[in-house]
């Protein structure tokens, strides 16, 4: 039998504190009535519990069953279901419900789809604006692996105020990490769509703590700026469960700090580095910011 490793023991700045509410079980009662995944719920995001409390959440399309079988993700993976031709409704009437001004849309990976779940991604994003056309949108999209033209293309047609790629990891560890992803795929989809629509930022993650140098970290920065994208998320990696790959080290407040500069240093418009940052997190916050600054 495999031996399972120990997990580190949680420095004292790894902690999530709960809201005294009942505001997580109203949006769990509105998710669920409109059929709606969460990749809050999904993936065991440590700032679950903050974001509905706060009455936001990350929309995840397209089922909870991935294609892949990344060794960091707790989301399902295996065959998925034939895709709900009510989902992009049915989204749109959460979010309208929810009386929200920026939504955050992404999905598994649907590499059994002939577009990767591009098309599905577009009549999301025209439900969710054929309700209110304010509205913000941002998506976090998978890598389109051999699609990415006919998937570009068809999203091209439905501008969105944000495009989000995580890049993940350093490429010495995609490998063992995310064997199905390949790093210079991530780059050149985030380099495409900024070449197609290039009002558009674009935005990427990194988790950090699985056993990466902090060279490779900066690194993987430049990578980014070279491949113009303009905004930074990075977080510490938590391990999900026994079952995932176990945490190598955690990244000290004072080294997220320095990322942080270090990304502005670099041309990034906007970074949030910390330890419980994830891709999506205070993601209305990060767009108010960038614009007003831009004013």
């Amino acid at each position: 039998m495999p031996v399972i490793q120990k997990p580190l023991r949680k420095p004292d700045w790894i902690r999530v504190q709960l809201p005294g509410n009942n505001s997580i079980a109203k949006v769990k009662g509105l998710l669920r009535s409109k059929h709606q995944c969460t990749v809050c719920e999904e993936a065991a995001c440590p700032n679950m519990a903050e974001c509905f409390n706060r009455g936001t959440a990350t929309f995840m399309i397209m089922g909870d069953i991935c294609t892949r079988d990344c060794q960091f993700c707790n989301v399902k993976h295996g065959r998925p279901h034939a895709l709900d031709a009510d989902e992009p409704q049915n989204l749109a009437k959460a979010v309208s419900e929810m009386g929200l001004k920026y939504v955050v849309i992404t999905s598994v990976d649907r590499d059994d789809l002939q577009d990767g779940g591009a098309s599905h991604y577009a009549a999301c994003i025209q439900a969710i604006r054929a309700l209110n056309a304010s509205i913000k949108i941002e998506i976090l999209v998978p890598d389109f692996r051999g699609c990415q033209d006919e998937s570009l293309a068809v999203l091209e047609k439905t501008p969105v105020d944000v495009f989000n790629h995580n890049i993940e990891t350093a490429p010495r560890l995609y490998a063992s990490i995310c064997p199905a992803a390949d790093y210079e795929r991530s780059l050149t989809l985030l380099q495409a769509h900024k070449r197609l629509l290039p009002q558009v930022p674009t935005k990427s993650g990194m988790m950090v703590g699985l056993g990466e140098t902090n060279a490779e970290i900066e690194a993987v920065m430049r990578d980014l700026r070279a491949h113009q994208v303009d905004r930074l998320t990075l977080g510490q990696y938590l391990q999900p469960s026994l079952k995932h790959r176990p945490v190598d080290h955690y990244v000290t407040p004072e080294e997220f700090r320095y990322f942080e500069k270090l990304a502005y240093q670099l041309g990034f418009s906007y970074a949030s580095c910390g330890p419980l940052v994830r891709s999506s997190y205070h993601a209305e916050e990060q767009s108010e910011l960038v614009s007003s600054r831009s004013r």
